[in-house]
Order: C-alpha cells, then structure tokens, then sequence
C-alpha cells in the first residue's frame, strides 16, 4: 500500500540519520569520561576503547528508543508542514489510521530495545566492572606509568619511575613515597628491577637513599645504600566491587525477586513498555499547525521523553527502598500513560477541541434535565 510504504520509507531515512548523530554524540561524550577515569587509574589505559565500546552498547536501549521517538515526530510533523497530512485526511486516512504503519516499522526495533535491555545491558555492565576490578587488582609496578605518579592497590604508597623496559620488569630514576603507621619513608634510587622470591614480590632498588621520618616525634634518619629489597606485591586482598542487580542475569532476577531486583527488573521491563507508549505519544504530539513552527512540538516531545524516563529511574528508586511494590508501580506508570496517550491521540484524530467537549458535555446534561 502506497500509504504505509511511503511513511516506512521516511521513518527509516529519519531514523537511520537520528541514531548515528545520537551514537557518535553518546560515543564522544563516553570517550571523554573514559579517558578521565584513566588518567585517574581507574581504567587500564589500553583498555580504553574495550570499556567505551561496552558502556555505548549498555547505552543502546535508550539511544535507540530516543532515535526512534524523534523519527516518528520528525516525520509526521513534517508531513504537516509540508501539507501532505491534507492529501492522507482528505483520502480517509485518520491519524488513528498510522497507528498500524507506525508499529509494522517499529516492532523489530523495539524487539532490539528489550533484547538489549534484557541481555546486552547486564552483560556490558558486568564486563565493565570486570575490567576495573582486574586492573585494580594487578601489582603495583604493573600499575605504574612512566612519567606519572601512581597510588598503590593498598593507598599505603605512591610510585614514579622516568622510564621503564616494554614488559614493566626494570625502571630507571625510581621514586618511592610509603607511610606504615607514624613512620613516613621516601625512597630513591637509580635503577629498580622487579624479582619473585617463593610468592612473595619484590622490587630491587640499587644506588639510592631513604629518608625516614617519624611523624608524632619528628626524628629523621637518611640512609644510603647499593642494594635494596622492598615487598612489593603482599598478597593484599582488595574488597570486591559485588556483583549488584545491574550485572545480574534477567533470569536471576526473576528467581530471586527482592526489592533490588524487582527494581532492576522494572527498568529493564519499563523499557519496552516505554518504547511502546512514546510511540503513541509521538503520533499524537507531531500534530502541528503548518503556519506555525514545529520547534515547539519537537522540544514538548523531548520534555515528554525526559520525563518519561526520569520515571523510570525514580520508580526504580521507590521499588528498591520500599515505597512502591513492583506490579502497582508498573500498571501506575506505564497504564497511566497509556490511557493518556490513547486519550491524546483520540482527540487529534477526532480533532476534538475543549470547547467541543465541554460543549458535548453540556448537551448531554440538558438531556437528562
């Protein structure tokens, strides 16, 4: 039918154009935080784009949902403006009447949004923090960068070293600053390798000094030497970072239903139902007059959305802590929606007015009378 094909076509050309400047936006914008979290140690530098690339693909439910919302209201206000909606009206074709194209190009992405959301999103999440606790776990001197001050695994001492070989083993021009109780010690040396006794770690210091200074008696003592032994790698054992409801399976989820996962599992649900109900709503709020702009359309449906979300984040929240139950908070949230947006989207295709209705209204009462 030309009717569907044609708007097919051009939701898919605003769709396509949407997701790829919302995917180099969200890409640009994650770059930039990864890099941040590097230079402060807590992601592996070469590791970089492996972390960027898995928090973009838990992002994709929301990108996705976002592009397709802005290709629906992009679309149809357009075809207001450009007066083909009179040709379609004038042909017997109601705005109910896009309800089926809309949703015959929909469904595959919205089947993609609750895939993601359901798998993709635990398992991008749980790779992320598997890459951070490894790194976090690793000895010092292989967290240690040339040129740059690095805290140890345990936060008792900072390292430098000026220049280091390719497999991180010997470093030149080593600086070691430690606490161990009120004893405060700076080392130096020229040169420092590292060497394995049994299980233990050392790092072998040769042509240095050590400063050490009692912080509650203030007594100093500067030694010299040629040869130094420094425990490196103790076998500290760091606090797991846990393994929270954003990185358990949807299944778990379901099989241990607490507050935490219900909650959880409420976004990951709301998500679908979400892409569902902002398709309607973005039916019924690109209905704009053609001598008038469509800025305000395009930033009310961008309002509608932000808020919708935002819902879903505290209605997470309100599960999690109690407040609401699981099904209550659901029916509330997206039933709610769902009559507004049916009731919106009967008055634009019945082009209802206030004045109609409270005029309706007032005949029906004087009929009772």
């Amino acid at each position: 039918m030309l009717f569907h094909s044609s708007l097919r076509k051009d939701l898919a050309r605003n769709f396509g154009a949407t997701l790829v400047v919302l995917v180099t936006i969200v890409i640009t914008i994650i770059l930039i935080r990864t890099l941040g979290q590097a230079s402060r140690g807590s992601v592996n530098p070469s590791e970089v784009l492996l972390v960027m690339g898995f928090s973009v693909l838990s992002q994709l439910t929301t990108i996705i949902t976002l592009s397709l919302f802005i290709a629906v209201v992009a679309t149809l206000s357009r075809m207001y403006s450009d007066s083909e909606m009179v040709i379609w009206f004038s042909s017997g074709q109601g705005l109910g009447h896009f309800v089926r194209p809309l949703f015959g190009f929909a469904w595959p992405v919205l089947l993609i949004v609750s895939l993601l959301a359901f798998f993709a999103w635990p398992w991008s999440n749980q790779q992320i923090q598997d890459l951070k606790q490894r790194f976090e776990k690793r000895n010092d001197i292989e967290r240690v960068a040339p040129g740059q001050f690095q805290e140890s695994a345990g936060g008792q001492r900072v390292f430098f070293i000026d220049k280091d070989t390719p497999d991180n083993r010997f470093g030149r021009h080593v600086f070691i600053s430690s606490q161990n109780g009120e004893i405060e010690s700076v080392t130096t040396a020229q040169q420092g390798q590292v060497e394995l006794t049994g299980n233990d770690r050392f790092l072998i210091l040769d042509k240095g000094q050590q400063w050490l200074t009692n912080r509650s008696t203030g007594e100093t003592r500067l030694t010299q030497f040629e040869h130094y032994e420094l425990l490196i790698d103790d076998e500290v054992n760091l606090p797991s970072l846990g393994i929270n409801s954003r990185h358990t399976a949807t299944w778990d989820l379901l099989k241990q239903p607490h507050r935490e996962n219900l909650a959880e599992l409420s976004w990951r649900v709301g998500l679908g139902l979400a892409g569902i109900n902002l398709l309607l709503i973005a039916l019924a709020v690109s209905a704009v007059n053609p001598r008038a702009g469509r800025s305000y359309h395009l930033g009310l449906a961008l309002f509608v959305f932000i808020t919708y979300y935002n819902m879903l984040n505290v209605g997470q929240s309100w599960i999690s802590t109690g407040r609401f139950a699981f099904l209550p908070f659901m029916v509330m949230l997206h039933g709610g929606v769902f009559l507004i947006a049916i009731l919106w989207l009967s008055i634009r295709h019945y082009n209802w007015s206030w004045r109609f209705l409270l005029n309706a209204g007032a005949t029906h009462n004087k009929g009772h009378a």
